[in-house]
Formats: structure tokens, sequence, C-alpha cells
């Protein structure tokens, strides 16, 4: 499949991007040419392959689902600009 000029008029039309006409020529060649390498992608022999739903076919480590207080405010503070015993200080917002 490749992309004319009226083709990609309509693309930036549709994604409202501005394309210059002497633009479009550069562009349509950068187009057909991803056009080109996803039909070789359609080449590849695939069958018998199970689709991947991540990087690496692993059942997460699962944790129980607890609410805490983390158990280290001395080092969640260490970060703080300013502290009020262990407490983060911000400036007054409210008068």
């Amino acid at each position: 499949m490749a992309l004319d000029p009226t083709t990609i008029r309509r693309i930036a039309n549709l994604s409202r991007i501005r394309v210059e006409h002497d633009q479009l020529e550069p562009l349509s060649r950068e187009l057909n040419g991803i056009l080109g390498w996803i039909e070789q992608l359609n080449e590849v022999n695939v069958a018998g392959v199970e689709p991947l739903t991540g990087g690496a076919q692993m059942a997460m480590k699962m944790r129980d689902d607890v609410v805490t207080d983390g158990g280290y405010p001395e080092k969640i503070l260490a970060n703080a600009p300013d502290r009020n015993r262990q407490f983060f200080a911000v400036p007054k917002v409210v008068e």
C-alpha cells in the first residue's frame, strides 16, 4: 500500500498537523518506508507461537495487601527540606 500526497494531506488534516506542500514528498517516502517494514513483519511465520502478555512468562510475586504506615519515618523525613518533629513542615497557605 503506497500513500500518495492526497492521502498524506488527509492524514495530516485528521491528525491536526500542518504539513507544507514541499514536505509532502519526503513525508510520503518516510511513511511508505514504515509501511514497507510492516509488510515485512507480516511475512514472518508465527504459526504455533503463543501471544505474550508481557516481557516474561512468569507468575507475579504476590504479597499480603495490608495497610501500614511504612514503619520507617526517619528514612522518609531524611529527605524533607524542613520538618517539625516527625512531620513535614510546609509554609502556611490558609490565613
